[in-house]
């Protein structure tokens, strides 16, 4: 276009209009060139098409192309209040680059190249096409300041990227062929900014604001907005449809063929004072909502910066518990809209949060949760980390751990006694410390609190309360116990106990055997809690086991093989 007219450089104005009008008249093949992309200007006096060339095109050259355009008889007498049509294709070209790209995302020029991976500064012209892949993110942003951010599985083609003037309003068109897009469109100077996003059944356009549009599989188109107001205008074949003015906190879908919608209020936006300040898990974001009514999903975003420019992570989820792939320990920002049942993202809500997950707390191993510990051979221990320097054991009577009662930091072991502490019910926590260059301590999240219980063990029996009785060979003994109490008893021929003859787990404070040969034994008995204490052996006594038939001097009386008779 601009070639046609360069040889005309060096002749005067009023020699160079009769050439180009005819150039230009060629060049459009009898008004092809029309377009609603066109701008309209209404004449005021005084104004001249060389005015208007400068204005608009910042090119005082291209008069005679505006007076073929408009089809204007004398460029000297303009008649004020008329319209006069600006082709786009003539306004100086306009410019866009990308701001952030994470994960896989290409970009494509309309003249047929192959796709190339799409890199934070890269330049875009007009014509080119952007694809996200899926948990992708790429921001766009144009000359005037408007951000594009492209969500993820979308495939977006920025239509026009003109301007008016030599600095003036963008006049920019997108065209959305899969997924979403949302917008940030700073208001123009003069009201003379163009931003539309346009899918295959509806167009969108503001002047300052703040919108989303997705296309959705089923081809509805989904505009929701947040700041501003928004003209959406469906695309009916051989019609003209007027446009829906939506304010914000507003939204409209436009079906698959093209009907408009009514349009409605947003849902909500979610309520997030709620949620913790700080996130600890190393290997998912897991977030629980608060439920919205009306809702039957939730999107939830992650970025670096509060305007969501540098997005890392996103997802839409059909119920509020929300889980997605771990991020470094840093400070981020929150965004989450609940989606209606027509799938328009609600309002949104956000927050700033903080992700601190290493190093990484270690694994509890004794107790087990709820168990309970010896006061005075009980100890908490914990699972060793790489790279850790030292373990900080807390013990709290409260789950919150509002004043712990012990304190300890330990570098020979994730490890605690817990003799110090009274009988009772508390929880415990541990954490990981590591050392940071410079000798600065950088200690990780706790690991959530457990509950246990310290008790002292329990007694053995009292030697002078076991009890005794049998008749010969079988004998029978009997001690104090309490309910839930179990025990171990051994009998052994030597009170060394070095190689004992019974040694049995029993049910019942009591136990009866058969067939022991008479002689002199010795008996011990072990006390076991319910919670698994277990108390030391009980000082060993002597039982002495009669023979069945004796001599009247008591001796034993035997068989030929040395065996004790029984009586018959």
């Amino acid at each position: 276009m601009y070639m046609a007219f360069s040889c005309v450089r060096g002749t005067s104005a009023h020699q160079a209009a009769p050439l180009a009008l005819a150039l230009w008249a060629a060049t459009m093949q009898g008004g092809a060139y029309a377009s609603p992309q066109d701008i309209e200007h209404r004449v005021r006096p005084g104004d001249t098409l060389e005015a208007l060339a400068v204005h608009y095109l910042d090119a005082p050259r291209l008069w005679p192309q505006l007076q073929a355009y408009n089809h204007v008889a004398n460029p000297r007498r303009l008649r004020p209040g008329s319209v006069l049509r600006i082709p786009y294709q003539l306004l100086p070209a306009g410019s866009a680059e990308v701001d952030f790209v994470r994960g896989q995302a290409s970009t494509t020029a309309d003249t047929g190249a192959s796709a190339s991976p799409l890199q934070a500064g890269q330049a875009l012209r007009e014509g080119a096409r952007v694809q996200v892949a899926p948990d992708s993110f790429v921001t766009v942003r144009l000359a005037d300041g408007t951000l594009i951010r492209v969500q993820a599985d979308t495939d977006l083609r920025l239509q026009q990227l003109r301007r008016r003037g030599r600095a003036g309003d963008a006049q920019s068109v997108l065209e959305l062929r899969r997924g979403s897009v949302e917008s940030s469109v700073p208001p123009g100077r003069d009201g003379a900014r163009r931003f539309q996003v346009r899918t295959p059944k509806a167009t969108t356009s503001v002047r300052g604001t703040r919108f989303a549009v997705t296309l959705a599989p089923d081809e509805r188109t989904l505009a929701a907005v947040t700041e501003g107001s928004l003209a959406v205008a469906p695309q009916l074949a051989g019609t003209a449809e007027a446009a829906t003015l939506l304010d914000a906190g507003h939204g409209v879908v436009v079906a698959a063929d093209g009907q408009m919608g009514m349009p409605r209020a947003l849902l909500p936006a979610p309520e997030l004072s709620g949620l913790p300040d700080t996130l600890h898990d190393a290997d998912f974001l897991n977030i629980s909502l608060a439920p919205v009514a009306g809702a039957v999903a939730y999107q939830v975003q992650v970025a670096h910066d509060a305007d969501f420019i540098q997005t890392l992570r996103s997802g839409i989820f059909s119920a509020p518990q929300v889980r997605l792939p771990a991020l470094q320990d840093a400070s981020y920002h929150l965004q989450v809209r609940a989606i209606d049942e027509g799938g328009l993202p609600g309002r949104v809500a956000q927050r700033p949060i903080t992700i601190k997950a290493h190093p990484i707390a270690p694994l509890y191993q004794t107790p087990a949760p709820g168990g309970t510990l010896s006061r005075t051979q009980g100890e908490l221990l914990c699972t060793p980390v790489a790279g850790v320097a030292r373990y900080r054991i807390q013990v709290a009577a409260d789950a919150g751990f509002a004043a712990p009662l012990l304190d300890e930091t330990s570098a020979r072991q994730c490890a605690a006694r817990v003799e110090q502490l009274a009988p009772g019910n508390y929880y415990w926590r541990a954490a990981s410390v590591r050392d940071l260059p410079g000798g600065a301590n950088d200690q990780g999240p706790y690991a959530p609190g457990q509950a246990f219980t310290v008790a002292n063990n329990p007694s053995a029996p009292n030697a002078a309360d076991l009890q005794s009785r049998g008749d010969g060979p079988e004998l029978q003994l009997r001690w104090p116990g309490e309910p839930g109490q179990r025990f171990r008893l051994q009998l052994a021929a030597t009170e060394d106990f070095a190689a004992p003859l019974v040694d049995e787990r029993l049910s019942e404070p009591a136990w009866t055997a058969s067939g022991v040969a008479p002689g002199a034994y010795f008996v011990r008995i072990q006390t076991r809690d319910p919670s698994g204490l277990e108390s030391s052996f009980s000082t060993p006594r002597l039982l002495r086991v009669q023979a069945a038939v004796q001599t009247q001097s008591g001796e034993p009386v035997t068989s030929s093989d040395g065996r004790p008779l029984s009586r018959p």
